[in-house]
């Protein structure tokens, strides 16, 4: 293997995109429940409000309700943990918020305290892999609880509000178990089929061949996060056999039925029994499911530590999108701080698609806020159901482009500051565009002043990891008659380091002032470590090949 190959330490410009970036995609198989669920989470406090007129609180219920919006794609063991820590995450963070806002008035250093809470919220969102909708969520809670009037005396009871209406979001987010206790396991594992068969379709060749493995290696690696989240029932060992059978399509594309692999996605998708595979060749995989269990996860402080770029990025573009915002004498700051805060992503590429997207959406959203902004105002009653009709749009079209989902976004905000007084809709639409444009630029600015130098550092050490996976599994297959869960667990290691590697690469790519990456090797270990899985899959007897 050729370890010395060449990587020009000469930073290189690379050019930000255009294309694609307001592209709508297809909505996902459950674009409508966390939809439901938001408005469900949402509606009972803020209607309770209503009806003892008392909507000025519906800031403090909506720090626990918003909680609904997260975990949907867990397993529901996993899911009740995720939603407990998420409520009380954002119960956290609105404490901290409301003490500061009760000991001092300076908009300084409420900003300051707000950009440095967005920066933790990011990199812990990031480092646990919470999902949809990240940081933004609790982001958008704290900054705009800093800038609340307050005291200490009412703090113990805002925060009972928001854990109330944290325990029913709770609630609301587990009520679907009781229906469909797999779901989330029956859709990760549809999922990975459905991709292993649109792989299995090119038979290892063409021009889509590396875009269609990269797509199922992730979706395989989704279904086994999914699976090892839940407890161990009989339907998981019957989903971990049809998981099985996308690897190997994965591995032996030739030897691949597309068309078996998408009836077995077609049933999961429904409330029938999960279809059983007797593959006594599986046998060994579940063993290696079973070794990956008992490794314990990598400790949370060794997950952030790579994450240090990306929260400086955050802390710093905030502090300066809010700080701008007070000197162009914005009445609401943290307004330009949510907008920084909801930029950052992986590599500058994607944070100024995020950019693009956000000042797009919250542009045509502030139109719509102008349209809607009448109806609202014929009462309280009106102005809750507008809200949630845009709660329930914000979800609908989030995953389809994220400015198609912020156009919804937007009004929603403008609206939520007026649950205390109705205002004037022009100083509303006026303060929220020069904070939208103050956030995006600044925030962009920032991320280009904080280049994540460590990024070409964690493709080195991935491709290492990869190549160390790759000549263990290879050691293994020498052997007259490897033990078979240790051969498994091997191959299992080795398929999650190639994915690594993968988001790695793709990651360090779009940053923009980056030494050249060493691509060829990165080419070269892919392509090893797959032929590696593809023959484990013939010693294992999974494919033709081997019989």
């Amino acid at each position: 293997m050729n370890r010395a190959t060449p990587a020009s330490a000469t930073p290189r410009v690379r050019r930000l995109p255009l294309a694609g970036v307001l592209r709508v995609g297809r909505p996902a198989d459950i674009w409508f429940k966390p939809a439901l669920s938001v408005v469900a989470s949402v509606a009972p406090p803020n209607l309770a409000l209503l009806a003892l007129g008392r909507l000025d609180l519906a800031m403090y219920t909506m720090a626990g309700s918003l909680s609904a919006l997260y975990a949907h794609h867990r397993p529901y063991a996993a899911r009740a943990r995720t939603l407990a820590r998420v409520v009380l995450g954002m119960v956290g963070g609105l404490a901290v918020s409301l003490v500061a806002a009760s000991l001092t008035h300076s908009a300084v250093v409420l900003v300051t305290i707000g950009a440095l809470l967005a920066a933790v919220q990011k990199a812990v969102c990031d480092a646990t892999r919470i999902g949809p909708p990240g940081n933004v969520v609790p982001t958008f809670i704290t900054s705009a609880s800093l800038f609340a009037p307050q005291t200490l005396a009412q703090i113990p009871a805002h925060l009972a509000l928001a854990l109330t209406a944290g325990g029913w979001a709770w609630v609301v987010g587990m009520a679907p178990g009781l229906l469909r206790p797999h779901g989330p396991e029956r859709r990760a594992t549809a999922a990975a089929l459905r991709a292993a068969a649109a792989h299995a379709v090119t038979r290892g060749a063409g021009g889509g061949h590396a875009r269609t493995r990269a797509a199922a290696a992730a979706a395989v690696q989704a279904a086994w996060q999914s699976l090892l989240a839940g407890r161990d029932t009989r339907t998981r060992r019957a989903l971990e056999r049809l998981v099985v059978r996308a690897e190997v399509a994965l591995a032996a594309p030739a030897d691949a039925d597309p068309e078996q692999l998408r009836a077995w996605a077609s049933e999961l998708t429904g409330t029938g029994p999960v279809p059983v595979v007797h593959d006594p060749a599986a046998t060994a995989e579940l063993l290696g499911v079973d070794a990956e269990l008992a490794i314990l996860p990598r400790p949370l402080r060794q997950r952030l530590a790579p994450l240090t770029p990306i929260a400086v990025r955050t802390a710093l573009g905030c502090a300066l999108a809010g700080y701008a915002a007070l000197a162009l004498g914005t009445g609401r700051p943290y307004w330009a701080l949510v907008t920084a805060a909801s930029l950052y992503q992986a590599n500058l590429a994607l944070t100024w698609s995020r950019g693009v997207q956000r000042v797009v959406g919250n542009l045509v959203g502030v139109l719509l806020f102008a349209v809607v902004v009448p109806l609202a105002h014929l009462g309280p009653a009106a102005l809750v159901l507008c809200c949630l009709a845009f709660n329930f749009g914000a979800e609908a079209l989030m995953g389809r482009n994220y400015w198609l989902g912020s156009v919804c976004v937007t009004p929603m905000a403008l609206l939520i500051t007026e649950f205390t007084r109705f205002q004037e809709p022009t100083e509303l639409i006026t303060e929220r565009v020069v904070d939208t444009l103050v956030g995006a630029l600044v925030g962009f600015l920032a991320a280009v002043a904080v280049t994540n130098r460590r990024a070409g550092s964690r493709v080195e050490q991935a491709l290492a990891a990869a190549e160390r996976a790759r000549e263990h599994t290879a050691r293994l297959l020498a052997e007259p008659a490897p033990a078979p869960a240790a051969l498994e667990a091997a191959r299992r290691s080795l398929a999650a380091s190639l994915a690594d590697l993968r988001a790695t690469v793709d990651a360090a790519s779009g940053e923009w002032w980056q030494r050249a990456l060493p691509q060829e090797r990165v080419v070269h270990a892919e392509q090893a470590g797959h032929r590696t899985l593809a023959a484990t899959a013939r010693a294992c007897g999974w494919t033709p090949a081997a019989r």
